[in-house]
């Protein structure tokens, strides 16, 4: 029979989440982040005026680190109250009773749970700021490869392996743009009591209101935060929740539609998003190698979906001053919404570190798509010489489509587009011109490279902003 008191963990934070992201929402990490909460408010209370003695205080510091999981989860089943059984235990450890004066169960978790949710954000942004250091390192790398372009996943026109890249960064500096001013701007809900009016601290300090506002103050500032809100009630308004959220999934879609052309990429046999040591891509096709990591980036962005979905169920659903109906939800979307942006940032740095690019099957592919591609060229320069466009772009499109037909016939030597259009009075431009069109294959990347250079100098000025990021090294993934 199954052990009755078997260990369910959770699988985002324990497979995939780094030990940083799981320090922020483990629940020894909350209750020490309550823990110097309690203690910061005490002393705020002591600095001005309230009676609470140095030695409960020295009492409370000496026992911070006490954590007892199972004496805890004891309590609650007992009073049926989370932040009552922590009250008790913290309390009972010291052997005083001067922790949350004049404090509702909402201003320790709001504000804790905050601070979580900020330092998280802290952390998920430098992690972004590593993989924009590390797709500009790529880039720069492949900066003038040339590669068939496609839309619609169709050949179109040329770009390089470098332009691709930065095209995928270039999502991901949006993102971070959000993430980077949701940071900053990120507000506490401060000291408010049950109602939001800080009736029970105004009672304690004898309705000197300029001491609670001294005393908020003094508590957003140790907490880090670097505003809080005025006009709230007992919760912070949860569309702030859908914020966050949904700036993750943002940076999320940078990630997974790079990683998406990855593994388009590799199913052509042009590269690879590395194989590392001891991996199996397939226990029966041993010749395969999955791209398993890019794979697992697109699953975590489905995942930020869902948690962004949650989170917008919880939008404009609270009831006058507050209620608990967001509790259930939050529990499982705030921390697994960071577990799941933590191991996708994990999977993509991996797969940038790791990918290779297969140049000479590139380059055979350039061979048989290159005059199609370019068409566009072609068509420019014969309404240059002379044609209309109309007229030309019929030309090129019946010899395209019939040259073409011998791709698909596996007899790519014999699908002549040039010779095609040479032949073609439409087309003002005779084979030799046509050919040296072809043979300037420099001309068909255009402005890649100095856009790979652009992206280049905006990635600089994030990383000059958080050199930390420098230093971001992925775990070993499983």
């Amino acid at each position: 029979m199954p052990n009755s008191q078997s260990v369910i963990t959770n699988v985002l934070a324990e497979r995939y989440a780094s030990p940083a992201m799981k320090a922020i929402w483990s629940p020894e990490g909350r209750i020490l982040i309550e823990r110097d909460y309690w203690i910061a408010v005490m002393k705020g209370q002591r600095e001005l005026g309230l009676n609470i003695p140095v030695k409960a205080i020295k009492a409370y510091e000496k026992v911070k680190h006490t954590i007892d999981l199972a004496s805890i989860d004891a309590r609650e089943r007992v009073c049926l109250h989370d932040v009552k059984a922590r009250i008790d235990e913290f309390s009972a450890l010291a052997g005083y009773e001067t922790i949350h004066v004049g404090m509702t169960s909402r201003d320790l978790t709001e504000n804790v749970e905050q601070l979580q949710v900020l330092r998280a954000l802290e952390l998920v942004r430098t992690k972004v700021v590593a993989a924009l250091n590390k797709i500009s390192e790529r880039a720069v790398e492949y900066r003038t490869l040339m590669i068939t372009g496609r839309t619609h996943n169709v050949p179109a026109q040329a770009t390089t392996m470098g332009k691709r890249l930065a095209m995928g960064g270039q999502e991901l500096l949006i993102a971070i743009d959000r993430l980077h001013d949701l940071v900053e701007r990120y507000p506490a809900r401060g000291l408010k009591g049950a109602v939001g009016t800080q009736l029970d601290q105004q009672t304690l300090f004898e309705g000197d209101a300029k001491k609670v506002l001294a005393l908020e103050e003094k508590i957003v500032a140790h907490l880090g935060f670097k505003k809080s809100l005025n006009n709230v009630g007992q919760v912070y308004p949860r569309s702030l929740d859908l914020d966050t959220v949904t700036a993750l999934e943002q940076v999320s879609s940078a990630a997974a539609n790079m990683t998406n052309t990855i593994r388009l990429m590799a199913g052509q046999g042009l590269m690879t998003e590395g194989f590392l040591k001891g991996q199996v891509g397939s226990s029966a096709m041993p010749h395969k190698v999955n791209c398993r990591s890019s794979e697992r980036v697109h699953g975590f962005c489905t995942l930020l979906k869902g948690y962004a979905a949650m989170a917008s169920g919880l939008v404009g659903d609270q009831w006058n001053e507050g209620d608990v109906s967001c509790s259930v939800v939050r529990r499982v979307m705030l921390p697994d919404s960071f577990y799941a942006i933590d191991g996708l940032l994990e999977a993509y740095i991996t797969v940038l570190g790791n990918m290779g690019v297969f140049e000479e099957a590139i380059a055979a592919e350039n061979a048989v798509q290159l005059p199609f591609l370019a068409t566009t060229s072609i068509l420019m320069e014969s309404v240059k010489a002379g044609a209309g466009r109309e007229v030309a772009h019929e030309a090129i499109k019946e010899a395209a489509l019939e040259a073409s037909k011998f791709i698909r016939l596996g007899r790519a030597q014999e699908a002549d587009l040039i010779g095609l259009l040479a032949k073609d009075d439409r087309i003002p431009l005779d084979l030799k011109a046509l050919q040296a069109i072809i043979g300037n294959s420099k001309r068909f990347i255009g402005a890649a490279p100095q856009q790979v250079d652009q992206f280049k100098r905006e990635v600089a000025k994030w990383v000059k902003k958080f050199p930390e990021a420098t230093k971001v090294k992925p775990g070993r993934m499983l």
